[in-house]
């Protein structure tokens, strides 16, 4: 804190025992220097002076007349101490009071013990100190601003209490490896909770498109507002990092009107809040959000690493350095960006993963949506019936977009129920857009519009076309904020723009005098382009494709576009910034518009010949695109098994196949992978996906392996995969997020096949009720031979369960128990299974709570055990005793190899 400035100064004076306290005006003669040192603002000083009447309009004349601060507040001593001891006292009390001006002196006055008289109790003081007044403002206005949140229709908006919920928020180490879950908003700053890099400065957010990056920035500054974000930031600054692409080539602009510029400006002495800003950098708070959303021509590798707070500098130069650290080191900063966008280690301190909506947090946030129980219950049922409207609500966005579609139509219609069947997101959107132009229509109180969807579109084509083709022209050159000029030259009305599709933001750079617009989110501008591309009749197949190259190739870059020494190395010439989920969700939309079941929608806005040949031409694309992916993927050969071993971007290939729902496709697909293990580790899968997974891999014609550990199934995406699981032989599912009704599915599922041999569930949200699920599964499934079901939450009952099961199987292999709590009692139940069983090779119980009794049971049982190969039984809580048990045991156990 500040105060620590202090500690190397002396300001205590030794007084002999019994000695009466010093008077305030010797208190004033003998600390003089040490106040004329500390004291930098004398405003407030004299502010209260006169307010009380204990200066005159004169004597503040005579102090502003010396040229410097030292004395000044030298001629105030003086004034003040001539005065008498009522006036020299409430000199003390103003520098009590108004810590944030005078928080240097804070300890003196702790070492002094000074207790204000009830007379100078009564009198007031004024806070006119120009920082404090600016931390006032800076909270007030952050605070106005975080207050609603900008619905899709730009005339209504909603309390940011009352449409935020909590979703998983996951710290992960450099290689996304989880280290447990943030609670509280405060833990982000907590240094005790996932620190990867104590040098770095920068928490670094990332996650898909709407998983709620923006609005959790918008939550932080809220709370940093009311005071009930307690992490030592009296300055709070915020930017969008989009903004930075609107800056031209040549601007510059220095640290302090970035600052105030872009937030709010102080409106006493701006150079002294700057200053105090420059000392204090540990009280600032930066946000950054949309790092991938930086579009610029200007080159960095130009200017020096280091750069002066007071000069002139294009703005991205000074966001470099703030992140690097170059300015105001010591401030805290959060920057968010897509997944994907990796940023050198250096500049870290936390990585933090956010993986949208668990089942409980969906049904917290419909709670927080429709306040009324029935709809709301009639919602929640519609969702359970319907996994896959289920799955993309557990992205935020989609939700809320599911959700408002849902509100309008029940508005219109006690009977609307939500879409069923195969949903896909391009319905969703669809959906939105319908909503949409049907507030804008102009119907009687006692007659709701009935106009179809394809009618809706009809009347609406210019409308559509316009936003569609400014989207287009932003998406070509990875633009997002739009001037009144390009939305006036796209022939877009004011009408349009109250359709609520666009939103005005703060004018950035040059821009201050017109209103400058962005599209109401990032998915949404790609959703126009897409259907640009679908209904602009004169788009040829090399318009019409260009996004699926910018997504297939790592050269595609324009060879000016930024370049950061700090980001990881790129290719020469190729944007550090880029990201291309903007693109992956264009060409996603592409496939969804132009597949059949749409056929019949665009026929009244684009001649069916024009649709029929865009749709040639996309499968053509799709088919051969995927032959030549598949042919460059990783494989493997193992026993019983060809593996290959997919990408992310394999990930957005099934996605744009999901979309088409073409069967002829999937099948395709399916064809082409010339494998049956397919492994999607660590590509970012989240529930949604597995219905683009099922959609492909239940053509396959006999059994396979599906690897998906370390992606974000949780069980929406476990219930998405029913139609696999008659072909699933090994299923690995660790670290997913998988709860105990996901493994209720898993074994009312597999239990009906007899077909698994594998089942991998390490690292999820298993508790006891899940373990017992596992245990029947065991007991039922004579397949079954390898369980990992390490680093859940299964205590001594669940371990119990499982050990009993165990003891009956015959097939047993493996058994993966790491990291749970099964403590005696459990490791009691394993020795009665691991006495004499027949199959049972690898066993692991380590980190289970064990102690010597439940070490002693183990040994004793192993006495009698011919099959166990390999034991873990490392990070328990085993003494001597029981290393003895082991030892007596290992001279009659001839068959254990390792014990661990």
């Amino acid at each position: 804190m500040e105060c620590q400035v202090c500690a190397n100064l002396e300001i205590s004076v030794e007084k002999p025992p019994g000695a009466s306290p010093l008077s305030f005006i010797a208190l004033l003669k003998v600390y003089r220097e040490l106040l004329v040192s500390r004291i930098r603002n004398t405003q407030c000083l004299i502010d209260n002076l006169i307010k009380n009447d204990y200066f005159s309009t004169e004597d503040a004349e005579i102090v502003v007349q010396f040229p410097t601060q030292a004395d000044k507040v030298r001629k105030i001593l003086d004034l003040v101490q001539s005065k008498g001891e009522e006036v020299s006292e409430y000199f003390i009390r103003v520098l009590q009071k108004v810590t944030d001006a005078y928080y240097e002196l804070q300890p003196w006055l702790d070492e002094i013990g000074y207790e204000p008289s009830e007379n100078i109790c009564s009198k007031p003081v004024v806070n006119t100190d120009p920082v404090s007044r600016y931390c006032q403002k800076l909270r007030y206005e952050l605070g106005r601003d975080s207050k609603f949140v900008m619905s899709y229709a730009q005339r209504e908006e909603m309390l940011l209490e009352e449409v935020y919920s909590n979703s998983i928020m996951e710290l992960v180490s450099f290689t996304n490896e989880s280290l447990g879950e943030v609670c509280q908003l405060e833990a982000l700053f907590d240094d005790t909770i996932g620190l990867i890099n104590e040098d770095g400065e920068t928490i670094y957010v990332f996650g898909d498109a709407g998983i709620g990056k923006s609005i959790l920035l918008q939550k932080i500054q809220s709370l940093w507002a009311r005071k009930e974000l307690d992490i030592g930031a009296k300055f709070f600054f915020r930017f969008r990092c989009r903004m930075f692409s609107c800056f031209k080539e040549d601007e510059a602009i220095c640290l302090k009107d970035l600052l105030f510029k872009y937030n709010c400006y102080p409106d006493q002495d701006p150079a002294e809040v700057f200053h105090h800003i420059l000392q204090f950098p540990h009280t600032v708070l930066f946000t950054f959000d949309g790092f991938d959303e930086i579009y610029s021509n200007f080159d960095l590798s130009s200017v020096p690493e280091m750069c002066s707070p007071n000069e002139p500098i294009h703005p991205l130069v000074l966001l470099v350095s703030l992140l690097r650290g170059k300015l105001l080191k010591g401030s805290k900063k959060i920057l968010t960006a897509r997944t994907g966008t990796e940023i050198q280690r250096n500049i870290i301190r936390k990585k933090v993963l956010l993986r949208g909506f668990s089942s409980n947090n969906l049904k917290e946030y419909t709670a927080v949506f429709f306040k009324d129980e029935g709809q709301r219950t009639l919602v929640l049922n519609q969702l359970e019936a319907n996994p896959n409207l289920c799955s993309l609500c557990s992205v935020p966005l989609f939700c809320w977009i599911i959700f408002k579609c849902y509100e309008h139509f029940h508005s219109m219609s006690d009977s609307h129920e939500l879409p069923d069947c195969s949903v896909t997101l391009t319905d969703v959107f669809l959906l939105m857009i319908e909503v949409h132009l049907n507030r804008s229509l102009k119907t009687s109180l006692l007659k709701n519009n009935t106009r179809s969807q394809a009618e809706m579109f009809k009347s609406k084509k210019e409308t559509l076309l316009a936003l569609g083709k400014m989207a287009y022209k932003g998406m070509e050159n990875s633009f997002f904020i739009f001037e009144q000029e390009e939305v006036s030259s796209a022939n877009i009305s004011e009408e349009d723009l109250q359709l609520g599709f666009l939103r005005t933001v703060k004018g950035y750079s040059g821009c201050d005098n017109q209103s400058t617009y962005e599209f109401l989110h990032l998915t949404l501008q790609s959703f126009f382009t897409a259907l640009f591309l679908v209904i602009e009749e004169k788009v040829g197949a090399k318009e019409l494709l260009q996004f699926f190259n910018e997504c297939s190739s790592t050269e595609t870059a324009q060879l000016t576009c930024l370049r950061i020494p700090w980001l990881k190395k790129q290719l020469a010439g190729e944007d550090p910034f880029r990201n291309n989920e903007h693109f992956h969700f264009t060409n996603l939309f592409l496939c969804g518009l132009l597949s059949r079941s749409k056929q019949k929608l665009f026929r009244h806005l684009v001649l069916p010949a024009v649709v029929k040949r865009k749709r040639k031409t996309l499968i053509t694309y799709l088919g051969e695109s995927m032959k030549s992916h598949l042919k460059g993927l990783t494989r493997s050969r193992f026993p019983n098994y060809n593996q290959i071993q997919v990408q992310p971007n394999f990930v957005w290939m099934l996605r744009c196949l999901y979309e088409t729902q073409s069967e002829k496709v999937g099948k395709l697909a399916a064809k082409h992978m010339h494998a049956n293990y397919i492994k999607l580790t660590y590509c970012n899968a989240y529930s949604a996906d597995c219905s683009a997974i099922s959609f492909v891999v239940h053509h396959f014609q006999k059994r396979l392996a599906l690897d998906l550990d370390n992606n974000n199934i949780n069980d929406y995406g476990v219930k998405q995969l029913l139609p696999c699981f008659s072909k699933l032989a090994v299923i690995r599912l660790s670290v997913n997020q998988v709860t105990d009704h996901g493994v209720r599915i898993l074994y009312e599922e597999l239990s009906k096949y007899q077909i698994v041999t594998f089942l991998g569930l390490y690292n999820n949200q298993i508790t006891d009720v899940g373990a017992k699920y596992v245990a029947k599964l065991i007991e039922e499934c004579s397949s079954l031979e390898y369980v990992k079901i390490g680093a859940n939450k299964i205590t001594s009952e669940g371990g119990k369960c499982l050990a009993q099961a165990i003891q009956k199987s015959k097939t047993m292999f493996e058994i993966g128990m790491w990291g749970n709590q099964v403590g005696d009692e459990g490791a009691k139940a394993f020795a009665e299974a691991l006495r004499n069983h027949p199959r049972l090779t690898n066993v692991s119980l380590a980190f289970n709570g064990i102690t010597t009794e439940g070490g002693k049971s183990i040994a004793e049982a192993m006495r009698h055990n011919n099959s166990v190969k390999i034991f873990w039984l490392t990070k328990n809580e085993l003494d001597d005793e029981a290393a003895m048990s082991f030892a007596e045991m290992l001279k009659v156990n001839n068959k254990l190899v390792h014990l661990w």
